[in-house]
């Protein structure tokens, strides 16, 4: 575990904290660090269901793109890092509760579409600015919260969608104020957690085996598109001109 991501079980409900200033961005690293705390919380037994939520100014920022600027080389170890840590959301054996608010962006539009339940703060924002980075990726876990349309203006464009106007797709549990965000997401882990841990788990088995396609073979076909999207000098440019606080030039 990293400084990055701190964990506690009470009663059967583990919580998972990422808190890493300013924008909860993480690099390649932590993003293997995340995938491997939710896979140890999942085998432990007794943790009953998971909540998910950040300190600071949002939810995540997705991946380090100074990291990826500075080193473009660990791409594919940020690509694993991203695919690994959906996966250990995804197939988690026990349910996952995403608890946003403020941005939510690339990695952490992984997060949250893979996440079972969703409860978003009233501030919440969610976009997947990944084409203004120069990568490609999260389509498919975008396409959990929002129908194919939606997910294409959204992916197109880059522009984001507030937690009222998206809780109109259906995807959002609840939408509530920033000061209450915590406690609704352990009051309905609280009610999974007085459940019979078996049939839970069970549940979770069997709910993610009737799901439409297969989420990390899709994930996985949008990440070959990222290594292509790297060979192409834009992309270089998209990054450069983030860190440098300028606009891209193409």
């Amino acid at each position: 575990m990293t400084n990055a991501i701190h964990t506690r079980l009470d009663a059967g409900i583990a919580e998972l904290v990422i808190d890493k200033p300013p924008v909860n961005a993480l690099d390649s690293s932590e993003w293997f660090a995340l995938a491997r705390t939710i896979d140890e919380l999942g085998a432990n037994p007794d943790v009953r269901v998971i909540v998910i939520r950040a300190e600071g100014r949002g939810f995540c920022a997705g991946v380090d793109i100074k990291e990826l600027d500075a080193h473009p080389e660990r791409i594919v170890a940020v690509n694993a890092g991203n695919y690994a840590t959906f996966k250990a959301v995804h197939r988690c054996p026990v349910p996952v509760i995403a608890a946003v608010h403020g941005f939510v962006l690339g990695g952490g539009i992984g997060i949250t579409g893979a996440a079972d339940i969703v409860v978003a703060a009233e501030c919440a924002t969610f976009a997947l600015p990944e084409v203004d980075r120069g990568a490609m990726g999260g389509g498919a876990h975008l396409q959990r919260l929002f129908p194919v349309q939606k997910v294409r203006h959204l992916f197109f464009t880059g522009e984001k969608i507030g937690a009222r106007d998206a809780e109109r797709y259906g995807f959002i549990e609840r939408v509530v104020p920033r000061s209450e965000l915590r406690e609704t997401a352990l009051g309905i882990a609280a009610k999974i957690a007085a459940k019979s841990p078996a049939m839970i788990r069970i549940a979770k088995e069997a709910l993610n085996g009737i799901e439409d396609g297969n989420l990390e073979d899709k994930y996985r076909w949008e990440q070959g598109f990222t290594l292509q999207a790297y060979t192409n000098p834009d992309s270089a440019e998209t990054r450069r001109a983030f860190v440098e606080k300028r606009d891209a030039q193409f």
